[in-house]
């Protein structure tokens, strides 16, 4: 009898102990069936190793080029050209910053959107400068017009002027060229607020190519803004390889283009990728992001290393050393603190932007080209009109006069 009993009492012991071995949790992380379930961690963005290597390379990035900020600031002698080179070297600090804090608010997906507005609106920017400075260097509109009007314009696949056959280059090809790139200066911020715009309805996301998502069509619009501003850039370059060629134009333009033009397709490959799966997203209950935002925590923290390698190639790129020499007074010393500073607050000033636009969307401009010269005059001389601005140029206030030339005239 008692050992019916102690086998019968035997039983429950045993299906106890089997409930409580199936109640405890699995550490090992492998359910019954064998199969791997999701265990819950941070993803690489989410640590402090990646803000750390990110922060490095961003810091050292802005060292370098605030330092040749301050060098081209310091040897200002040449604000026709150093004003245009400043302004690009800037998307190395606005870009690095830029992308550092919103790896470091990565985890409240509104942030990146609104960092990545203030980054696209510069880009924007930088392209009008770059042209600018290609203007400068060869001279100005008129000094481009005597050396390539009435040219053929070589007809190429590769170039992509086969479209071009049979034309010459006149007043048209560079106003074209001008105005592909001021409409990006207005694009892209259009764009950009929009965007913020859509992320606050919730019809935004990063690679969500539905129609009923804000960014197919964003994504559409910018890439025919950004493709004909970077072709006008490259026909300019094509038209006037040769006469750039003393200033090493591949690098700058080399640079400009993959800045600008290949962070946008590797964020666009990027969200594409998340969208696909390819991209693992954050498996945590204690943190909740939007789709799309792991891809734009990617894109921030390869935008922070790239940043490093673009710091050192712009100085290459647009050194100061040509300038420093023409800057060195009778004592053999450079601009003061207070030069520096007047000479940087001329940089930023948007006058001559806005003096461009005009010239370049008005129907009266259409006929004239424009040349700088530093000569004093009347304001009116030969029948041409004269446009006046001041810039400061070794310690003094000097007349910068841009002359409009009508384009049926010899240079």
């Amino acid at each position: 009898m008692m050992m019916v009993m102690t086998g019968v009492m035997s039983v429950p012991e045993l299906g106890s102990t089997a409930s409580t071995l199936a109640a405890a949790p699995n550490l090992s992380g492998m359910p019954a069936d064998g199969r791997p379930t999701a265990v819950e961690q941070p993803i690489f963005l989410m640590t402090t190793a990646a803000q750390a290597i990110s922060g490095f390379f961003v810091w050292t990035a802005l060292l370098i080029t605030c330092h040749q900020i301050y060098m081209h600031l310091r040897c200002y002698s040449c604000p026709n050209e150093q004003r245009y080179i400043v302004r690009i070297l800037f998307i190395v600090p606005i870009y690095a910053v830029d992308s550092w804090l919103s790896l470091l608010f990565f985890t409240n997906d509104q942030y990146y959107v609104y960092f990545g507005t203030v980054r696209d609106c510069y880009e924007a920017f930088v392209i009008y400068n770059f042209l600018s400075l290609c203007y400068e260097y060869l001279g100005g509109e008129s000094s481009i017009m005597s050396e390539i009007r009435g040219k053929p314009i070589e007809s190429s696949c590769m170039y992509g002027t086969c479209c071009l056959w049979g034309k010459t280059y006149s007043i048209g090809f560079l106003r074209f060229c001008k105005q592909a790139t001021l409409q990006f200066c207005v694009v892209k911020p259009l764009m950009a607020i929009s965007t913020v715009i859509l992320q606050a309805f919730g019809k935004y996301q990063d690679g969500d190519f539905d129609v009923t998502s804000g960014y197919l069509y964003v994504t559409i619009i910018y890439n025919i803004s950004v493709s004909l501003a970077l072709y006008a850039l490259f026909l300019f370059y094509f038209a006037t390889r040769e006469l750039l060629s003393p200033y090493s134009p591949v690098l700058k333009f080399f640079m400009v283009k993959s800045v600008i033009f290949l962070s946008f397709w590797q964020g666009m490959l990027l969200a594409i990728l998340e969208k696909c799966g390819a991209i693992p997203k954050i498996q945590s209950a204690s943190v909740s992001v939007g789709e799309g935002t792991v891809a734009a925590g990617y894109q921030d923290f390869i935008i922070c290393v790239e940043m490093f390698f673009a710091a050192i190639a712009l100085r290459h790129a647009f050194t100061y050393k040509v300038y420093a020499d023409k800057r060195l007074d009778a004592q053999g010393r450079c601009a003061p603190m207070k030069s520096i500073s007047s000479s940087l607050k001329e940089t930023m000033n948007p006058h001559d932007i806005v003096q461009d636009a005009i010239h370049n969307f008005s129907p009266a401009y259409q006929q004239y080209t424009q040349q700088s010269t530093l000569e004093h005059g009347p304001p009116w001389r030969n029948g041409s009109h004269i446009i006046s601005r001041s810039h400061s140029n070794s310690g003094a206030r000097d007349n910068e006069k841009t002359l409009l030339l009508s384009s049926d005239d010899e240079f």
